[in-house]
């Protein structure tokens, strides 16, 4: 049967080009990739960023599906580590991913150095692949000195230019410093400061996302 069926769609015009067809008529897939900001800690699948993001874009027309790929307490190098095989759990090519990460190597005072180092190598290994990419910053915490934030905050700019990605320069934009809009552990944002995230990020996000 499905030799009859690829014949038919041969003969019906197109050859291979036919058989091609449905794919570029998929539903465009943004992957969310970073740590327990993109993965919802301590919210409902429903209320976190993804599913959010997703709604968000639907309703301005767009009907993409964006998958989860956060994972709480994930480092820069924990990411790097994770992204082949995440990317090959999605099953398809995705049209853009959401890299978001950081965030525990500067709540870890872990050396900037070494998160633009990780953060670096998962950029190159995306533009490889030939995926686009929208590139999230994160801001240093006060206490940790203005010259750990300099050199912290500095290197997400510094990578966007040199990968000529577009860059969502803080991902807590909006919501950073109003504890309303977060859970009791002050970190995590809660249902209402993820739709201000969303609202905020969502036309960078619009932009970043390939024509179909």
């Amino acid at each position: 049967m499905a030799v009859q069926l690829l014949l038919a769609a041969f003969l019906l015009g197109g050859g291979a080009a036919t058989a091609q067809t449905p794919a570029s008529r998929q539903t465009p897939l943004i992957w969310a990739f970073g740590d327990s900001l993109t993965a919802g800690y301590g919210l409902p699948p429903a209320q976190g960023f993804p599913v959010r993001l997703q709604a968000a874009l639907r309703r301005v027309g767009i009907r993409a599906t964006v998958r989860n790929g956060g994972i709480a307490g994930d480092t820069s190098a924990q990411g790097r580590a994770r992204l082949a095989w995440g990317l090959r759990g999605l099953g398809r090519k995705p049209d853009l991913v959401l890299v978001e990460l950081g965030a525990n190597d500067m709540l870890r005072g872990l050396p900037p150095s070494a998160t633009e180092r990780n953060l670096d190598l998962i950029l190159r290994e995306l533009k490889r692949r030939d995926i686009p990419v929208l590139f999230v910053g994160m801001r240093a915490a006060p206490n940790l000195g203005a010259a750990y934030r300099r050199s912290f905050e500095s290197l997400y700019p510094r990578l966007a230019r040199r990968h000529a990605v577009p860059l969502y320069p803080f991902f807590l934009d909006g919501v950073a410093g109003n504890q309303a809009l977060f859970q009791a552990d002050g970190r995590h944002p809660n249902a209402r400061g993820v739709e201000v995230i969303v609202r905020r990020i969502l036309p960078t996000v619009r932009k970043a996302l390939p024509d179909r």
